[in-house]
């Protein structure tokens, strides 16, 4: 059982959020081209421990739109909302929501402990040349032709995608990408341009995280390519209390469906 709640962020953007269990209060931040929904699953295996509040960052799901002058800041004053609206000073975050939290958690005053999922940051800088012709498929109105810019050029594709010809490419995401999940996910194209432009905006620079304070947890698939795990010893390195731990089996995606279960139960003895 969970119950609705929306505050206001400092620009006026109304946040959703989903609160159920007892106990402490946390945060469960997701990721791009993700609604709360796709996160139910590790939010009630939270819920055993604290009291969860389950958020839909802007742009998507309860919550209002990205807004005019959308930036990394736009998510920093979301959290600081939400952690006024519920008292929660705990907090996890999946991929671009762990980027975001690392962000806010640069403020001692926020968070007394994060867990984090693959957080969205990158040592080295990133490739933007798929954002044009993404932009330009989207205001055509072909979101399987965007979402294959998207996959080929995405830093954590297999090399073959990257092979492949667009058209082929676009028919096979046609394929895999339907029903509910896609139906959740197409409405997010536009989010996802400009969260990526934040995410390669402050790519290449992890010193600023150095003012994370807070005990972090950093966790990350085993199936995940070692290039990007490389990132996350980086990021481990630089904040002042962090531990890594790899979760063997998992991908880019263990805290959603089946595996969610594994991710709670690392977060929950953490936290």
């Amino acid at each position: 059982m969970s119950t609705e709640h929306r505050v206001k962020s400092a620009d006026g953007t109304t946040i959703g959020y989903r609160t159920m269990g007892a106990g402490p209060g946390l945060l469960v931040v997701g990721g791009m081209l993700r609604t709360a929904d796709d996160y139910l699953p590790l939010a009630e295996a939270l819920a055993g421990s604290f009291t969860v509040h389950l958020v839909d960052r802007r742009g998507r799901g309860a919550s209002g739109p990205l807004g005019d002058g959308y930036s990394l800041d736009s998510e920093v004053a979301d959290l600081h909302a939400l952690g006024s609206d519920t008292g929660a000073r705990l907090a996890f975050g999946h991929s671009y929501g762990g980027l975001a939290l690392l962000t806010a958690a640069r403020d001692p005053a926020l968070f007394d402990r994060i867990a984090l999922y693959e957080p969205g940051v990158s040592a080295e800088k990133l490739s933007t040349a798929w954002m044009a012709p993404y932009r330009e498929r989207l205001a055509a109105n072909d979101p399987y032709g965007a979402f294959a810019h998207y996959i080929r050029g995405e830093r954590g594709s297999p090399a073959m995608v990257a092979k492949m010809p667009h058209w082929y490419l676009k028919l096979t995401m046609r394929m895999a990408y339907r029903g509910p999940s896609w139906q959740r996910m197409c409405p997010l194209l536009g989010a996802n341009l400009a969260e990526n432009e934040q995410l390669a905006a402050h790519a290449g620079d992890l010193a600023p995280f150095a003012a994370v304070t807070a005990p972090t947890l950093i966790l990350c698939g085993g199936r995940t390519a070692a290039p990007i795990r490389a990132d996350f010893t980086a990021l481990r390195d630089v904040l002042p209390q962090a531990t890594l731990e790899t979760l063997d089996g998992l991908n880019h995606f263990g805290p959603e469906g089946k595996t969610a279960g594994r991710v709670a139960e690392r977060v929950t003895a953490f936290l």
